[in-house]
C-alpha cells in the first residue's frame, strides 16, 4: 500500500484574491476551480511542476474559520515551499511583491528565506542541500 498527503487546506477570506495571490504572485497553477454551490468552490492551486501535496483553498465560515485565518501554525513557519533555484525564484518573488520577512540564509540543510503569503501565514523558500 502506498500513501502520501496529496492536499492540504488552506482557510482563505475571499478565493478570488487568494487564486491571484497563489497563482500570479507565487506563480503556482489553478488545478481546479469547480462552483459546489450556495457559494461554495472547490478550489485547488499548486505550484507549477509539482509533484507534492496541493492546497484546497477553502473559504473561511463562521467566526471560528475566520479568526485562524493566516495562523494555523501558530505564528511558526506552517507550510515548506522547496525550489530547485532559490537565487532564481528569490528574486522574482521579491520581483511581485512578495513579503519576505528575513534575508536569505544559508543553513546545514540548504539555502532558506522565510515569506508571508497574503494572509500572514509563514512559509519557507527552501532549496534543499544536496546529498
Amino acid at each position: 500500500m502506498t500513501q502520501f498527503i496529496a492536499t492540504v487546506s488552506l482557510l482563505v477570506a475571499d478565493y478570488d484574491e487568494a487564486i491571484a495571490f497563489y497563482c500570479d504572485t507565487l506563480g503556482f497553477n489553478l488545478v481546479s476551480d469547480e462552483d459546489l454551490g450556495g457559494g461554495k468552490r472547490w478550489v485547488v492551486v499548486a505550484p507549477a511542476g509539482q509533484s507534492g501535496a496541493q492546497l484546497l483553498l477553502a473559504k473561511a465560515e463562521g467566526e471560528a474559520q475566520v479568526a485562524a485565518i493566516g495562523n494555523p501554525g501558530g505564528g511558526r513557519v506552517m507550510f515548506f515551499l522547496n525550489t530547485t533555484s532559490f537565487a532564481k525564484d528569490h528574486a522574482a518573488m521579491l520581483a511581485r511583491g512578495v513579503s519576505f520577512l528575513e534575508a536569505p540564509r544559508h543553513e546545514a540543510y540548504g539555502s532558506v528565506a522565510v515569506f508571508q503569503d497574503l494572509y500572514g501565514n509563514k512559509w519557507d523558500l527552501i532549496e534543499p542541500k544536496k546529498p
